[in-house]
């Protein structure tokens, strides 16, 4: 099995829509402003890009990232490198660029599942928060490592569904906190 881990950078009240600057939302780039960077603080994104053998996005993330990533070879050269898969019902294959690596496009939560079930290693996916509500919905992340900002935005996307499900456990196998106030905890699903 391939373990999907879900990354992501968090405002205190569960907001990870638009952290870096993305446009269309009226707090983009809150992960910058008024929050001292501390290159530590992120460590755990190089970790995350040496440990993954595949990159999972939703189609908004794809689009979002496809335009800074694929020539940032000097920040992340192996998410560049590795595959990639896109979750999405309504992007063609015109659609993907051929500057960035394999990319495969996935329909539907069974072809994710399948993909989990088959070998290889860990599968990250970044952004994506519709993507990450119905992978944690459908029990298909394994693991997440977020980095949690000292901020209450209100309003945003958040990871979390609000779906009526059963309660999911989840084990702390990692925690620091920053002296910007930015807390990393990693998360295991508990099955």
């Amino acid at each position: 099995m391939r373990p999907i881990v879900y990354t992501a950078f968090m405002s205190i009240d569960g907001v990870v829509e638009g952290p870096g600057g993305e446009p269309g939302y009226r707090n983009s780039g809150w992960t910058f402003q008024d929050i001292e960077f501390v290159p530590e603080a992120y460590e755990i994104k190089g970790r995350e890009q040496n440990e993954a053998t595949a990159l999972m996005l939703g189609r908004i993330s794809y689009e979002s990232f496809l335009q800074v990533w694929p020539s940032m070879t000097d920040e992340f050269p192996g998410y560049n490198a590795m595959p990639k898969f896109v979750v999405s019902s309504s992007l063609g294959a015109a659609d993907l660029v051929d500057n960035w690596g394999e990319t495969t496009i996935l329909r539907d939560l069974d072809e994710v599942r399948e993909l989990r079930e088959g070998d290889g290693g860990p599968i990250i996916v970044h952004g994506s928060a519709t993507l990450a509500r119905n992978l944690s919905d459908a029990g298909l992340i394994d693991r997440y490592h977020l980095l949690v900002f000292p901020v209450v935005l209100g309003a945003g996307k958040s990871m979390w569904s609000d779906t009526d499900k059963d309660k999911q456990l989840l084990e702390l196998t990692e925690s620091e906190r920053f002296a910007n106030g930015v807390q990393k905890l990693v998360y295991n699903v508990v099955r």
